[in-house]
């Protein structure tokens, strides 16, 4: 087997031999512990049938992790300097593809059609920059990208966020958003010394599972996940004086929302932190006909 390259000393060696230098910009932080990249690689199941994407492989150290356990990677890379490091670092495995781009403007299911053709399952495996976490995880999501999963390192704090249950300090419109299509939980928990540099925050491994059914059909769901923004614009507000402040004419509309309310059984006196995500499906679809069109 080849020599990893997520050891301290091997990330330093290739790092001098390339002239590179870290962005901030870019939130780069290279995993340097072998172990901990068995470990995060082991939460995604892969075999030779399971394609993968990643985004931000870096100088390589998960990537190479995954290609001996997947069948394919296609990897997204916008740090153009990185491009002749992977070439590089990643020459011993003929099934990683590097595409240089930003994964948020890259035409996913395209890419799916060429690459992962024959392949039974696609998942996201990650170490994500933490400045784009939230968008990158929604596009595969609201993009309907055909994956069964994804296993991404991200802020510990934005997994808590994710995984929150409602009534609790971190539930919000992102819990809502990502648990409305995936069954999430925090895998592992990884600490700042694993990293090169070390980042100011703690870091967690979360597990996102598409379940089978969506918790409730709603009219549009960009529109659920407005009411759900907006039911969270001051926690400490009841959802009735939230939504009349976010949503379009809200105060001139008063009876209406307060009808809606009754309509999907909400006391307007509640916080939105207390609701579900089924009871905002059926708020957001008492409110649609009255609130969506502005």
């Amino acid at each position: 087997m080849n020599k990893d390259i997520a050891t301290p000393k091997r990330t330093k060696e290739i790092l001098e031999k390339h002239g590179f230098s870290f962005k901030k910009s870019l939130g780069q932080n290279f995993l340097i512990d072998p172990n901990v990249l068995e470990n995060i690689v082991s939460h995604a199941n892969l075999t030779e049938k399971v394609g993968v994407i990643e985004i931000g492989p870096g100088i390589g150290a998960l990537t190479e992790h995954i290609a001996r356990q997947a069948g394919k990677v296609v990897a997204y890379e916008i740090d153009g300097r990185l491009l002749p490091v992977l070439e590089d670092t990643l020459s011993p495995y003929d099934n990683v593809k590097v595409i240089h781009q930003d994964v948020l403007e890259a035409e996913l299911e395209t890419m799916i059609q060429e690459e992962f053709a024959e392949y039974e399952e696609i998942v996201v495996v990650a170490n994500l920059p933490y400045y784009v976490t939230t968008p990158i995880i929604m596009k595969f999501l609201l993009e309907r990208v055909p994956i069964t999963g994804m296993i991404i390192m991200m802020q510990k704090e934005v997994a808590d966020r994710i995984t929150a249950s409602p009534s609790t300090k971190a539930y919000g419109s992102l819990s809502i958003a990502i648990q409305y299509y995936m069954d999430a939980t925090v895998a592992m928990i990884v600490p700042k010394t694993v990293f090169m540099p070390q980042p100011n925050v703690e870091s967690a491994v979360l597990k996102l599972t598409r379940k089978e059914h969506l918790p409730a059909e709603v009219k549009d769901e960009d529109f659920l996940f407005k009411v759900s923004k907006g039911s969270f614009v001051q926690r400490r507000k009841t959802i009735f004086n939230n939504l009349q402040t976010s949503l379009p004419n809200g105060k001139a509309k008063k009876e209406l929302l307060i009808a809606a309310l009754e309509a999907a059984g909400v006391d307007p006196k509640r916080r939105g932190e207390t609701l579900t995500i089924e009871e905002f499906a059926h708020l957001s679809n008492a409110l649609y006909d009255d609130f969506s069109g502005e």
